[in-house]
């Protein structure tokens, strides 16, 4: 059962890091369908330094997530992802905080937080010479 645990933890870890690779790019990439797919609209004028500085986050966040999992650091990855709950949750507010706000925009931030908090507790749990 502890094998299935963490072939299934690994691969959500890996599959997150690599989803907050891909949401960081998009943010390069595509700033204004990463801002209505982040949850909120606002105007710009065609400056997306504020898209830019959360795409940077959010590839930064992705790589370390990755690096730790692939060096198999799972007490460095248990609490930084303890410690990262504060990204999602703080997402989430943002995104409730707006005025144009939907339900549904609050769900991958809220997922996220459940995953952090999940894979959090398994790997600072996990023993290096157990996997």
């Amino acid at each position: 059962m502890k094998n299935v645990t963490h072939t299934i933890a690994f691969w959500l870890c890996l599959l997150t890091g690599l989803g907050l690779i891909f949401i960081g790019a998009r943010f390069f990439l595509l700033p204004v369908v990463a801002e209505h797919a982040y949850g909120i609209q606002v105007n710009t004028g065609g400056n997306y330094s504020f898209h830019y500085i959360k795409g940077i986050r959010d590839i930064f966040s992705g790589l370390i997530l990755v690096a730790l999992l692939l060096a198999r650091q799972f007490r460095a990855l248990g609490i930084l992802l303890l410690c990262a709950v504060i990204i999602p949750a703080t997402d989430m507010s943002i995104v409730a905080s707006q005025t144009t706000f939907k339900t549904a925009a609050l769900y991958p931030h809220l997922s996220a937080v459940i995953i952090a908090i999940l894979l959090g507790i398994h790997y600072l749990r996990v023993k290096t010479e157990n996997v």
